[in-house]
C-alpha cells in the first residue's frame, strides 16, 4: 500500500510518499518528499490554487492508494485556523476529485504511532521517522517530516481501520 501523507499549511503544505515493503527492515520504505511552497505575495485564493495545482501533481505523480492529513486540532490564533483549514480543504479537494480516498488523524494519534507516547515532542517525531525510513536525517523542511508521519502513521493503523 502507498500513501501520501500531507501537513496542511498556507504558505507551506509539507507532503510525504510512504509504502508498505517486506524487502524493507520494518516494512516502511521512503518514497519521496516535500513540501509545496506559496509566495507570501500572493492573496489567499492564489494561493490555495498554488497549493491545489501542486499536491495535485504530486498524487498523479506517485499515484498514492490513500492520503492521510493531519486533522485540525487546536489553535489559539482563529485567523490561522481559518486559514489552515482553508488549506486542509484544498488538500482534500485535490485527492477526492482523483479518487482516493481521504483518512484524518489528530497530531495525538500521529505522535502516539510514532514514538509511542501522545504528547512527544515536535523534534522527537521528526527523529523517529528518519529512523523509521532508515535516513541519515532528518527530512526537510519539517513541514515533510511531519507529512512523513502521518503517512506512517496511516500505514500502521490502516490494517485496523
Amino acid at each position: 500500500m502507498r500513501v501520501l501523507g500531507i501537513d496542511p499549511g498556507t504558505a507551506i503544505m509539507g507532503w510525504g510518499v510512504v509504502e508498505k515493503n517486506k524487502d524493507v527492515g520494518n516494512g516502511v520504505k521512503l518514497v519521496a518528499y516535500g513540501a509545496v511552497k506559496t509566495s507570501p505575495g500572493l492573496d489567499m485564493p492564489m494561493r490555495l490554487k498554488d497549493l491545489y495545482d501542486g499536491l495535485t501533481a504530486q498524487i498523479k505523480r506517485y499515484k498514492p492508494e490513500a492520503v492521510a492529513i493531519e486533522d485540525l486540532f487546536f489553535f489559539k490564533n482563529q485567523k490561522t485556523v481559518i486559514k489552515v483549514g482553508q488549506a486542509r480543504g484544498v488538500a482534500i479537494l485535490s485527492a477526492v476529485n482523483l479518487d482516493i480516498p481521504v483518512f484524518d488523524y489528530t497530531p495525538l494519534q500521529v505522535k502516539q504511532a510514532i514514538t509511542g507516547y501522545g504528547r512527544a515532542e515536535k523534534k522527537q517525531v521528526q527523529k523517529m521517522v528518519s529512523l523509521i525510513l532508515g535516513m541519515k536525517e532528518v527530512p526537510k523542511p519539517d513541514d515533510a517530516a511531519d507529512a512523513l508521519a502521518i503517512a506512517i502513521c496511516h500505514l500502521n493503523s490502516s490494517d485496523t481501520r
